[in-house]
């Protein structure tokens, strides 16, 4: 069988800060409420001239330049968003466009939240079958276009942002070594579908944010253990985790839940608020930017959100 790695990152979030404080001229609210709550400080917020597909390709684009790729090295090009205004092209086909690709498969897959963690699944699944060689797989979502300005229990938590990776084909690994990406754990709960929407017209992000911290924080330990588990990695092993940036009282916590003990965990919920399916590849990336995941280090991704869908694998950081 082929094995699969990550051979490179790369991310990009629009100029444009919004402020705690910027928040509570907008909405009833307030930066004690907001941190005490979900911890998030500032978020980015992209401008009516940004469409989805730009931050897409901004954050393509980079990965390809740290992988030392040209766009028509590309075979596959998978986007993980719940924001495209078009249904057709769909925002894969347009990211394609704009980095002047000629013969790509184009793919959009919406499972929200979870939605970079499932396409790097299938990129992972595409390549061991011999569908693709290198594949393009990116989160990238513009929350703030179908925020409700209205709602202080959601506005205040999105933002806009996209993450990258180029997934490409490599050895197998010999027996007993870790994967360079790990099996997935993947499934959703069909009674809670409610739970996140994105409903209307105009489309408007809502959810049942206690209902949801329930879930995540009962069943995200043992969901974590069992991804662990399948790449054959004890979690006091791992060197890094990132979850889906939904809420740093999530997030903080889990690792030690989990058992891993020597983990670097991905806060950037804290500086980006929750940018939906580009959060695991936006945090990943800026760990390894700023050197904080040594490569080759083993990592764990889980994102949950809409549907109520989930996925996680371990990677080894390129």
């Amino acid at each position: 069988m082929t094995g699969t790695r990550i051979a490179a990152l790369g991310h990009y979030q629009p100029a444009k800060v919004l402020t705690n404080d910027d928040l509570a001229a907008i909405v009833d609210t307030n930066d004690a409420w907001i941190t005490s709550r979900v911890g998030i400080r500032t978020r980015h917020v992209a401008g009516p001239d940004e469409p989805v597909d730009e931050l897409a390709a901004h954050a393509a684009a980079k990965a390809l330049a740290a992988a030392g790729r040209a766009p028509d090295d590309i075979d596959l090009v998978l986007v993980a968003t719940s924001t495209a205004i078009d249904r057709s092209p769909n925002t894969a086909a347009r990211v394609a466009a704009r980095l002047g690709m000629t013969s790509p498969a184009t793919m959009d897959l919406n499972v929200v939240c979870a939605g970079f963690t499932h396409a790097l699944a299938t990129a992972d699944h595409a390549i061991r079958a011999g569908g693709a060689r290198r594949v393009l797989v990116i989160g990238a979502d513009k929350m703030t276009d179908i925020a409700d300005w209205t709602d202080r229990t959601t506005c205040v938590l999105v933002g806009d942002g996209a993450g990258a990776a180029v997934v490409e084909a490599c050895d197998a690994p010999a027996e007993g070594e870790l994967p360079a990406v790990g099996p997935v754990l993947w499934g959703s709960v069909p009674e809670m579908g409610h739970a996140v929407r994105i409903e209307g017209t105009p489309p408007r992000f809502a959810q049942e944010g206690q209902a949801v911290y329930r879930w995540a924080t009962h069943r995200l330990p043992t969901l974590a253990r069992e991804v662990c588990a399948r790449s054959g990695i004890a979690p006091e092993d791992l060197a890094g985790v990132v979850l889906h940036q939904a809420n740093l009282r999530i997030v903080e916590p889990l690792a030690a839940r989990i058992g891993a003990v020597n983990a670097v965990v991905a806060r950037d919920v804290v500086d980006s608020g929750n940018t939906s399916a580009a959060s695991v590849p936006l945090a990943l990336a800026k760990l390894v930017e700023r050197g904080e995941l040594a490569t080759g280090a083993p990592v764990l991704l889980f994102a949950f959100g809409g549907n109520l869908s989930y996925a996680g694998q371990v990677v080894r950081v390129p």
